[in-house]
């Protein structure tokens, strides 16, 4: 009497009494569906279709096999639709409870009135070098100067409208007529700020006589410092807010950033007469104590230390804004009543 044979990818009837050692071709794996593709795991060849992947021919040569698997066991369910006790029916593990943690209390935002604290700077060893080879330079322009301290004959006057040039010594007690303000050039005009005579011709504004009297002035008076703007930009990390001040040459003697929790105010001075402020409202919280000034050859870094470790959306804090008046909103509302009619 023939049986079935219960051997994966087999499935041909056999005799008991005649079942020869190789006999049965079969797959000894478990059926694999990955990525629409369908196979054994016992062997390579892989397919789309199902109807291939059942007929496959087995990889391994053995018995054929009468003895039926166990079917898996299934929890019996009641009529209203309960399953029955499955305790034992359920994987034997311990039970781990993972909480998540607790969220962080958002810093409350310091007033921006509290007192400022300089940060303390370090000067790079570029920066160093680079001043010294300024300072050799500049003493090698005031030797040259003090050398050349006499005035050449037919140097022109310095003051502004003034076209007398010099011609000796008797040229000091010469009265010099000059405009003591500052050329405009407006809408096609131009002008002295201090006598205002308006010409749209050129060669008219130079020739205009000056309005004040005074004595010449046949070396240029040192202006000193000049507030000029200066390129900067900002970057962060997880845990630091960095500004980068492209100034070049700075004077750390002359230069320093005073800070508290919210506030930021840079005074940088230079390549010998360049000055440079910026005051900014943080869009965050510093920690003061945390952050340090780089002075470099070429920039300056500023190194804020986050008080919150969070992205910052912006460097600088937004102005409020202020709510409108009540006469605009009644306005407002009168428009708003105009178009409903």
């Amino acid at each position: 009497m023939s049986v079935l044979c219960y051997n994966k990818g087999c499935g041909q009837r056999f005799d008991p009494e005649n079942n020869p050692d190789d006999g049965c071709t079969y797959h000894p794996g478990v059926p694999v569906f990955h990525d629409a593709l369908k196979g054994w795991s016992c062997c390579k060849r892989r397919t789309t279709d199902f109807s291939d992947f059942l007929s496959i021919v087995g990889c391994t040569k053995g018995p054929h096999n009468k003895e039926k698997p166990p079917e898996p066991v299934k929890p019996d369910v009641t009529s209203s639709g309960e399953k029955k006790d499955t305790d034992n029916q359920k994987p034997k593990f311990n039970e781990y409870i993972i909480s998540a943690p607790k969220p962080q209390e958002a810093i409350r935002r310091p007033s921006a009135d509290e007192p400022m604290v300089r940060l303390q700077h370090k000067v790079s060893g570029s920066l160093k070098q680079a001043l010294e080879k300024l300072k050799l330079s500049e003493n090698a322009a005031e030797k040259k100067e003090e050398d050349n301290d006499e005035i050449k004959i037919g140097t022109s006057c310095k003051n502004g409208g003034c076209t007398k040039s010099f011609e000796g010594p008797a040229s000091d007690s010469d009265v010099c007529l000059y405009h003591s303000g500052f050329p405009i050039f407006h809408e096609g005009m131009k002008y002295w700020s201090c006598c205002k005579r308006k010409t749209s011709d050129f060669n008219t504004f130079l020739s205009q006589e000056g309005c004040t009297k005074g004595t010449h002035l046949w070396r240029k008076k040192d202006a000193g410092t000049k507030v000029v703007p200066c390129r900067f930009d900002w970057h962060q990390t997880g845990s630091q807010v960095i500004i980068s001040i492209y100034a070049k040459n700075t004077v750390p003697e002359l230069s320093y950033v005073d800070a508290n929790s919210t506030t930021l105010n840079i005074h940088v001075i230079f390549e010998g007469e360049k000055e440079f402020e910026q005051k900014i409202s943080l869009w965050g919280v510093i920690d003061v104590s945390k952050s340090i000034v780089n002075m470099m050859a070429a920039k300056i870094e500023v190194a804020m230390k986050k008080s919150e470790a969070m992205s910052w959306a912006r460097l600088d804090l937004p102005p409020p804004v202020a709510p409108p008046k009540e006469n605009e909103k009644k306005k407002e509302e009168d428009d708003s009543e105009d178009e409903d009619e």
